[in-house]
């Protein structure tokens, strides 16, 4: 009989792993249409020009979507009560539909963009367009969600009625006819920036995350992890946030990187002697920073260099202080958590040699920093496919971790199930992005919010915090930074605020949802598999995960942190926000690093220089380091009494 723990994991890994498992047929199926869109990738971002119908963008992203999108019709079933393990016909139907439009609009597409077919198409194209918006939207409904799904087909429709809304929510009018063709055919709606973002960038960086893994770069790092820190209090706690970290950078998924790491540090942490929601909440915080931490950062990472039209390698590295921070501010609470209730680390006999673990490591390290180099080099969208050529020769070089026909089959398939997921989501959300297009409903709302703060920069802020996290609770990652984008960063962009930390700003406030309760994605997933109560989980999150809260305000009150200054400007800024950090986990744990214990009456006023160290501003860094040191001198004082009554130091 397994193990409780075990069977936990299997339960929450059902609930969110919901592909079918196909038959050779359809695997054979989904391994052609994989190679096949591989190759028209590189094609396309290596400008080989194999394929001159492909020349022109737009007929790249529709045969995309023949070879991927198509396939999440294959993948992912309709309802959870369909077969896992057959095709129904219907699905069969929807697969091929999909596939023909699609390889039928890559060969019309020079009429399309020179023929004003995105206006006035031809009737039989027309109808294609109609066909094919459903089918996206089915596909977002499967990959996304039903909550996703119901938003997008709102503002699918939204232009068919636009003229009859009242307010900042009145915009131009179209037919249902042209609103289908505008969503199918142009260059603003399911093959707009999102899905450009993904055909140019994305889908490198999945095939390079599905290379990692499928090369053995989970159990390295993992080992690694244990190597590094496997020894010290809190150990498997340091450990899950030192793998949560790479896995999530990697996977751009708080919950499937709760699923991945979890299974291991969670049981390994209760073991150790954290409580089940304490360790749950370690996960569910580790996992959640993987999503803001480069040099990945999942997809979002790359619609925001898009949208701001920026280098990705200049995106990751304004983001690189932020995560930092975060993960600083979440170790020393853990750290503090376990020397205030003692907890050792893990046992001497399970954890093996560094320079074994780093010897394992180092093929996934060198693809690693293969990859930070092509982008540094500025080849985003060829660096993922160089770095896993890399991964590929250095694990075929080893015995162990060589690949076999039969593994290269597996990779193919988990590169279908990655792609095919994340297309039908992007192509999706794009009917959002399509709506606030033709309508100028986004530029509505967004004057709607600088007029409702008034002209006041902090309420602004306020609002858009609010409002990010509104908009941002229950979407996935990718989903939530898109929908902020394009409704609340404009606001915030229009009232003088830098534009980077802005997106910076939404992202994170989109991302503390999944944290938060009620709806608390990565903590209802963790508490599932530590047994454990998911709101008592949740606010054990919210205590470990307090800078996802703060840093946000911080660094749109200072760029700098988000180096958008000169770098002599950083320093200050960036030195005051470290001590900060340092001093609100132990505010909130007890327990100051170099210092030891704090009592209650010190806790809360450290706690609160430090929140007033890390806010940018010479009078609150002031002030913070004034009742820091006032705190701290009475926390002396008051101990070196004690010690002398009880006849300590005489």
């Amino acid at each position: 009989m397994k193990p409780n723990s075990d069977v936990q994991v299997e339960e929450v890994t059902t609930k969110v792993a919901t592909h079918r498992t196909l038959s050779l047929f359809w695997q054979v199926l989904i391994a052609i249409l994989t190679v096949a869109g591989l190759i028209l990738a590189i094609n396309q971002l290596f400008v080989l020009r194999f394929f001159g119908p492909l020349e022109f963008l737009m007929a790249y992203m529709y045969a995309l979507f023949a070879c991927f999108l198509s396939a999440v019709f294959l993948i992912f079933p309709a309802t959870k009560r369909a077969s896992r393990t057959k095709v129904p016909w219907y699905d069969a139907v929807f697969f091929f539909l999909t596939f023909a439009i699609s390889v039928y609009l890559v060969i019309r597409t020079y009429d399309i963009l020179h023929k004003g077919w995105e206006l006035i198409p031809p009737l039989h194209i027309g109808i294609l367009a109609i066909v094919l918006c459903p089918l996206v939207l089915e596909a977002l409904r499967r990959t996304g969600g039903r909550a996703l799904f119901i938003v997008a087909t709102v503002f699918a429709l939204y232009p068919t009625i636009a003229d009859h809304m009242p307010g900042l929510l009145r915009g131009a009018q179209f037919s249902l006819w042209s609103t289908a063709v505008f969503h199918a055919l142009s260059s603003s709606s399911i093959v707009g920036i999102l899905t450009r973002v993904f055909a140019q960038l994305v889908i490198g960086f999945l095939f390079f995350g599905v290379v990692l893994v499928a090369a053995g770069g989970g159990g390295a790092f993992m080992k690694l992890a244990i190597a590094l820190l496997g020894m010290y209090k809190g150990g498997p706690a340091k450990v899950a946030i030192f793998a949560s970290a790479i896995f999530g950078s990697i996977s751009g998924s708080a919950v499937s990187n709760v699923i991945s790491t979890g299974s291991f540090t969670i049981p390994t942490m209760k073991k150790s002697g954290y409580p089940n929601h304490v360790a749950a909440a370690i996960e569910a915080c580790s996992s959640t920073g993987g999503v803001i931490m480069p040099p990945i950062m999942g997809a979002a990472a790359f619609v925001m260099a898009s949208f701001l039209d920026m280098s990705y390698f200049a995106v990751i590295t304004a983001a690189a202080i932020p995560a930092i921070l975060y993960y600083l501010g979440l170790y020393l609470q853990v750290h503090s958590y376990a020397e205030v209730h003692n907890l050792e680390g893990m046992p001497r006999s399970q954890i093996p040699p560094l320079k074994e673990a780093l010897i394992e490591a180092l093929p996934y390290l060198l693809g690693i920093i293969a990859l930070v180099y092509f982008l540094y080099m500025g080849l985003e969208g060829r660096a993922p496919f160089a770095a896993s050529a890399v991964l590929l020769m250095l694990a075929m070089v080893r015995k162990r971790t060589r690949l076999h026909l039969k593994d290269f089959f597996e990779l193919l398939q988990d590169t279908a199930r990655s792609m095919a997921m994340l297309l039908g989501m992007v192509a999706g959300i794009g009917f959002i992005v399509g709506c606030m297009s033709v309508t100028g409903l986004g530029f509505s709302f967004s004057s709607e919010i600088v007029s409702l703060a008034g002209g006041n920069i902090p309420l602004l802020v306020i609002l858009g915090a609010v409002t990010s996290f509104i908009l941002g609770t229950g979407m996935t990652v990718t989903a939530c930074y898109i929908f902020l984008a394009i409704l609340m960063a404009p606001a915030l962009i229009t009232a003088g605020l830098n534009p980077l930390a802005v997106h910076l700003f939404v992202l994170y406030w989109g991302m503390a949802s999944y944290i938060t309760p009620p709806v608390a994605l990565a903590t209802v997933t963790a508490a599932g598999i530590a047994d454990a109560d998911a709101f008592k989980t949740g606010l054990q999150s919210m205590r470990l995960g307090i800078v996802i809260y703060v840093i946000p305000f911080f660094f749109v009150a200072q760029p700098a942190l988000v180096l958008q200054t000169p770098l002599p400007e950083v320093i200050m800024p960036l030195v005051t926000c470290i001590l900060g950090v340092v001093l609100i986990a132990g505010g909130l744990e007890g327990y100051l690093i170099k210092y030891g214990r704090l009592s209650l009456y010190t806790r809360v006023p450290i706690g609160i220089s430090g929140f007033l160290l890390a806010f940018p501003g010479l009078h609150t860094n002031i002030a913070g380091a004034f009742l820091f040191i006032l705190s701290l001198g009475a926390s002396l004082v008051k101990r070196r009494i004690t010690r002398r009554r009880l006849g300590y130091g005489e």
